[in-house]
């Protein structure tokens, strides 16, 4: 039998591996010494895929790439103290999202907790509301250590009937940190390679909403929530990362606002977070809106607090002449899109992301930056089935956004590519560096460089009022080569205008950066003047 820190480690690797757990990341650290030589020993067996990164903040993003692609739960195992802490945005990301993301922690004995001891902080609770669990495993393994790791595993994936979600295994490890010439295999438990607690998924059947099926109808779908079944005519304006995004009228952001294509009610599917017209569509009060329930319960989006029910959506039957209205507005404002890609009047950000999405073939997966890069999408690129799109709208931030990109692409059948700005790039520069024994994904990042912040070019900080500010402390130019960071992370390179062959995903590359240069001058003025045009159908 294995020593007590090294038999508990074993144990719990192997209860996530029954557990469905195909993919770990570990980061290096002392006290988590004993995870790191179990997770080893049961990637050379072939039973789970060992990716070690030495940035715990990066870790944590690419666990939850690896989650957000795979639709399984991964561990992203670390050491005490503030190795734990860094976790946090990765868990904050993962909650909002519904992603089964597992901080594994390990920790010193709790008799050491508030006696001095180096790299010792109260563990326990640290991320506060922020998990759907959080427990700790005895300090010998036993049966409660592996019926520990199966509660973790089911609250994360959300099998109990609760949304998934980021959880929180803590783990006191004693010394000997390291596996002594005694140490033999921990036992295996039950018979079979099945988890040491069976627990069979809750299903919900939500009753109908009670709205008009004949009014007229628009549906807002935001990042996740359930792929609807909804008739060909009902007008869908779906944000990028939504189920419903392929069946979307293409320039709906931009139509929110028009009073001529007013609606009657609203369905919102998922989280929607992008546009502020859509944002106003909900608000307004002479609106009845209505919310789809979501498939694991997950909580339903409501900012202005105008949803009347919540529930699973009926067959929809709009009048034939508001549909066809929505239709017409939005194939005029495609071509007012298009008209000004073609003049150079539009940004650079725009155009890319339609020429970007477009260019990709059947079976690409597209990982999109906060900010501008999903915006640019949204209100750019035509929707399009074949395409894998994802992106961090739990919580919207650039942080992780490269080691989001990376996991996603290591669990995806096919090529990868990113869309991001060159601050979301450079908030996440350790995503570029894996070492010589870490498995590589097929993955082109494609950065829009303009130097600094250009979404706020479009809030309210990029008023003229404020411009003797504004370059400072909002546009935040950095200066740095893209050039020279690539060649420092031993990656390929290389400078576009847009053309489309630049910017498709090819298997078997690894991971290049594509860098499209742009300005930020004139940005603010340039979506003003779309957004008239197309309210005014010029």
């Amino acid at each position: 039998m294995a020593g007590t820190s090294t038999a508990l480690a074993r144990m719990v690797v192997d209860e996530l591996a029954r557990c469905g757990v195909r993919d770990a990341v570990l980061c290096p650290g002392s006290r988590n010494a004993p995870l790191a030589f179990a997770l080893h020993d049961a990637d050379a067996t072939g039973r789970i895929r060992l990716h070690v990164r030495t940035d715990e903040r990066t870790a944590g993003f690419l666990a939850l790439g690896l989650a957000l692609g795979s639709g399984r739960p991964v561990p992203v195992a670390v050491t005490s103290g503030t190795a734990a802490a860094n976790l946090h945005p990765a868990v904050l990301e993962a909650l909002h999202s519904g992603v089964a993301l597992l901080a594994v922690t390990a920790d010193r004995p709790p008799e050491l907790v508030g006696t001095g001891a180096s790299q010792t902080i109260a563990q326990a609770g640290i991320f506060g509301g922020a998990v759907r669990w959080a427990g700790a495993a005895d300090r010998a393994a036993g049966p409660r250590t592996r019926s520990a790791v199966v509660r973790a595993v089911v609250a994360a994936t959300g099998r109990s009937g609760t949304p998934p979600g980021p959880v929180h295994l803590n783990l006191p490890f004693t010394e000997p940190l390291v596996p002594g010439p005694d140490d033999g295999p921990v036992p295996d438990g039950r018979a079979g390679d099945r988890p040491w607690t069976d627990v069979t998924a809750v299903h919900r059947t939500p009753a109908p909403l009670p709205l008009d099926p004949e009014a007229r109808t628009v549906v807002v779908a935001g990042s996740g929530g359930a792929d609807v079944d909804l008739p060909g005519d009902v007008p869908v304006v779906a944000e990028p990362s939504s189920p419903l995004w392929p069946r979307a009228l293409r320039t709906g952001p931009w139509l929110a606002g028009r009073a001529d294509l007013r609606p009657d009610q609203v369905v919102v599917v998922g989280r929607p977070t992008l546009h502020r017209d859509v944002m106003r569509l909900l608000g307004d009060p002479e609106i009845a809106v209505y919310a789809a329930a979501g498939p694991q319960g997950e909580p339903w989006a409501d900012v202005p607090g105008s949803v009347r029910a919540v529930g699973a959506v009926p067959a929809l039957r709009p009048p034939a002449g508001f549909t066809a209205r929505w239709r017409d507005a939005d194939a005029a404002a495609s071509v007012v899109l298009d008209k000004a890609f073609a003049a150079g009047d539009a940004t650079v950000g725009l155009r890319l992301a339609r020429d970007l999405v477009a260019a990709q073939p059947d079976g690409t997966q597209l990982v999109l930056g906060s900010s501008n890069p999903v915006r640019d999408v949204a209100l750019g690129a035509a929707p399009r089935t074949g395409v894998t799109v994802r992106a961090n709208r739990g919580v919207a931030g650039i942080d992780g956004t490269v080691s989001t990109a990376v996991g996603a692409a290591l669990v995806h059948d096919g090529p990868t590519v990113a869309l991001l700005g060159d601050l979301t790039l450079l908030h996440d520069t350790t995503g570029l560096y894996l070492g010589p024994d870490e498995p590589r994904p097929d993955l082109t990042l494609v950065v829009l460089n303009d130097d600094g912040g250009g979404i706020f070019h479009l809030l309210e900080q990029g008023g003229p009022e404020h411009a003797r500010a504004f370059e400072r402390v909002f546009g935040t130019p950095t200066g740095v080569d893209l050039g020279a960071l690539a060649t420092a992370a031993g990656i390929a390179h290389t400078v576009s205008d847009g053309r489309q062959e630049d910017l498709v995903a090819h298997a078997g590359q690894g991971i290049r950066i594509t860098e499209v240069r742009a300005g930020r001058d004139g940005l603010r003025a340039a979506h003003a003047s779309l957004r008239r045009a197309i309210r005014d159908g010029e």
